[in-house]
């Protein structure tokens, strides 16, 4: 089976482009069936073998959300083998995964995104640091970038001219996202202070690319100043960019579009936020509410 599921990995990186994390990810899930098949060969594996497996990841009180992840890359392995001709029957068609209920992304009012981003405060124009947080700040909100596309942000990707600036997201698909007249006197301000020279347009203090996780402590220090401490991450800031779009009257294609999701499905989460909130102001609004 080793042979196989190299063949697959090599499938994924090479024509599908899929990320290193989640190649990481379905070579862990495929490593781990091959441990639970030990010496049956790949033919012999048939729906009621899956069924036993399926049962013993239940034994091990994995949540649901992990199972479907390890379910999905045996889809997508066992597809690959009868599309190679490699098996002639795909045993797992028939095997269905545990339902998932999506919970509701957290999302900031517009009044909380305004209180973190005045939290930061620039003694000068020279303070590089300070104004270089107020940009990943704002060019956050601005965008809905993912904290992977706003560090990979590089200065050849920002047009100040037009307001645009081009993101290379999940699955190496590129995209032009707007960029708001805020946010790029931002990123000009902060260009203007840094001293270090480098293609990245958020450096760290050694003067490299800023990592994901010094992001992550940029934001989480800010919404510590602000008083902002209620199950807020740094990627709050995307799903309150989408959730404040929707509430002004966005389409959801647009911000499917904006937020690079491949499936529309995957925006419509937003739509309930949008629900509960109508739902509040009616249940305030309405004598008979």
């Amino acid at each position: 089976m080793e042979k196989y599921i190299e063949k697959f990995m090599r499938y994924l990186e090479i024509e599908k482009n899929y990320s290193a994390h989640t190649l990481l990810n379905y070579h862990l899930d495929l490593k781990d069936f091959k441990r639970f098949c030990g010496e049956i060969s790949l033919e012999s594996i048939d729906y009621l073998f899956l069924r036993k497996y399926l049962a013993v990841l239940k034994e091990k009180k994995l949540g649901n959300r992990t199972i479907g992840r390890k379910l999905s890359a045996l889809r997508s392995f066992f597809r690959f083998l009868t599309r190679e001709n490699l098996l002639k029957t795909n045993p797992i068609l028939m095997l269905s995964s545990p339902k998932l209920e999506k919970p509701l992304p957290s999302f900031m009012t517009e009044d909380e995104v305004s209180k973190l981003i005045e939290a930061v405060y620039p003694k000068d124009d020279k303070d590089a640091f300070a104004l270089r947080d107020r940009a990943i700040l704002e060019v956050f909100y601005s965008s809905g970038l993912r904290i992977s596309e706003l560090v990979a942000l590089d200065l050849n990707a920002v047009d100040f001219i037009s307001g645009i600036i081009k993101v290379m997201g999940k699955g190496k698909k590129e995209r032009v996202v707007p960029v708001g007249d805020i946010a790029l006197k931002a990123i000009r301000n902060y260009l203007k202070a840094r001293k270090k020279e480098n293609e990245a347009v958020f450096l760290n203090k050694n003067g490299k690319r800023i990592t994901t996780r010094g992001v992550r402590g940029i934001v989480g220090k800010y919404l510590k100043s602000a008083g902002l401490l209620r199950g807020i991450s740094a990627h709050t800031l995307r799903h309150s960019f989408a959730t404040h779009l929707l509430n002004r009257g966005a389409d959801l294609r647009t911000v499917q579009e904006l937020l690079g999701h491949a499936n529309l499905s995957t925006t419509q989460i937003y739509t309930h936020l949008t629900t509960e909130k109508l739902k509040s102001v009616y249940d305030k609004a309405h004598p008979h509410a």
